[in-house]
């Protein structure tokens, strides 16, 4: 078990290297994440729902309040 727990720490030393090295990386991964036409992205079907949820009230609280 203490190889293992080795590794993980390797890993984990390698990832904050990376991240120290090139600090705009990870903002890279997530534009190009996201720029793949897909409103919801990677969320799940919860997501999804609440999302929707959030509009329609959105939208509703709007109408009452601007009309």
């Amino acid at each position: 078990m203490n190889n293992h727990d080795e590794t993980e720490e390797k890993r984990e030393r390698l990832r904050q290297a990376e991240l120290k090295n090139n600090p705009t990386g990870s903002l890279n991964d997530a534009i190009n994440r996201g720029s793949n036409g897909n409103l919801t992205g990677g969320m799940g079907w919860k997501g999804t729902g609440i999302l929707i949820v959030v509009l329609i009230v959105g939208y509703v609280l709007y109408k009452l309040f601007f009309n």
